[in-house]
């Protein structure tokens, strides 16, 4: 579910008393433990984490007057999402999580290719979260990103 929100305050402001709670934790989560140079904005109708154009001039392959994604949180109809394209394009990176998953929550592991999928609020390891935050700089992001996803 996209929103309109022009902010991630506004995207928190209207969601429902039990998910504004876990997503705020998940965004404090992520922001306590992101990497300097990424940058949080609305993206996607998300909450979302960017390598701005300052940074990164070239922008998003798919439309280069956007930023190059990283991560993004959303509040989906039926779950929670954490989107790391991260965890897409770097397979070590992938099994570090998926290894390290159980041992910081008791819900069974819910993944696409980028993303975290939490039907309940309190199987989000926000502990898990913020380490993965710092798995990967804005520089490692960039040269992953034009290694395996610009083409």
């Amino acid at each position: 579910m996209s929103s309109k929100a022009a902010t991630p305050e506004e995207y928190l402001n209207v969601l429902p008393a039990d998910r504004k709670e876990a997503v705020s934790r998940l965004r404090k989560a992520v922001l306590e433990n992101l990497p300097k140079g990424f940058k949080e904005e609305m993206s996607y109708g998300m909450i979302g984490y960017v390598v701005p154009h300052d940074i990164y001039p070239d922008g998003y392959h798919c439309d280069p007057r956007l930023p190059l994604p990283f991560a993004n949180i959303a509040s989906q109809k039926n779950f929670i999402a954490l989107y790391h394209m991260g965890l897409y394009a770097k397979p070590d990176l992938m099994k570090w999580f998926t290894d390290a998953y159980p041992k910081h929550s008791t819900g069974k592991l819910d993944m696409g290719k980028s993303c975290i999928r939490f039907k309940k609020p309190e199987h989000i390891p926000y502990e898990l979260i913020g380490a993965l935050m710092k798995k990967m700089t804005v520089k490692e992001w960039i040269r992953v990103y034009e290694e395996n996803v610009k083409r």
